[in-house]
């Protein structure tokens, strides 16, 4: 049952890691808060990673309402969270971001009234908590118990926790592994992701048979 558990655990932590992919969002970070000082980079970080695990909670505590509330169900949600899920590790493996987890060039280069205020818009929502993290997490979270729930949420909080030393420390970062091995990276978050929403394809088909039989 423990070991169980932890497995469970790691598999979430990977597809979220693999899907928010913060290493590779560091550049971006880095992007956004150039013109801001040290004491304000670092607020931006805290605000929209709070606000993303935000989201990314209430999606995992709400899924299953959700589902009750348009008629959903399980296997049609998997099969199109991986897909979606698919997209944006196919797209990574290409060495690009996905437009369904990042937003535009333009759009992140739109001006704001407040420095503070990118951390809603673009960081919070669609970077870190865009949809196919949204998608991850209720696949993950909606097909079990509560133990599940919260592996889900503590392990998208370890990644959140991650996530701010990575942008804190960005600079420090993108110098020495260097824009190359960033590229790399990125390709094999890419390739993990692949697999997962492979897997929950697999998983919605094998559900959807169950039912229709």
């Amino acid at each position: 049952m423990i070991q169980n558990i932890w497995l469970h655990a790691f598999t979430v932590f990977m597809g979220f890691f693999a899907i928010m992919n913060p290493i590779a969002n560091v550049p971006v970070f880095i992007g956004l808060t150039s013109d801001d000082d040290t004491k304000t980079t670092a607020a931006i970080a805290l605000r929209a990673l709070l606000l993303a695990f935000a989201i990314v909670a209430l999606f995992s505590v709400a899924g299953k309402i959700i589902f009750e509330l348009f008629g959903l169900t399980l296997p049609a949600f998997r099969l199109t969270g991986g897909l979606l899920v698919f997209l944006v590790g196919f797209h990574m493996l290409q060495g690009n971001h996905s437009s369904v987890q990042h937003p535009s060039h333009a759009e992140k280069q739109k001006p704001a009234e407040d420095s503070l205020g990118i951390a809603v818009s673009p960081l919070a929502m669609p970077i870190l908590a865009g949809p196919g993290t949204i998608a991850t997490a209720m696949n993950f979270s909606s097909g079990g118990g509560i133990t599940e729930l919260l592996v889900t949420i503590s392990m998208f909080g370890v990644l959140c926790v991650l996530t701010y030393i990575l942008f804190i420390f960005g600079e420090k970062l993108v110098f020495f592994i260097g824009p190359s091995a960033l590229g790399v990276i990125t390709r094999m978050m890419g390739l993990i992701l692949a697999s997962i929403g492979t897997q929950m394809v697999i998983e919605g088909i094998r559900g959807a048979f169950s039912l229709a039989g």
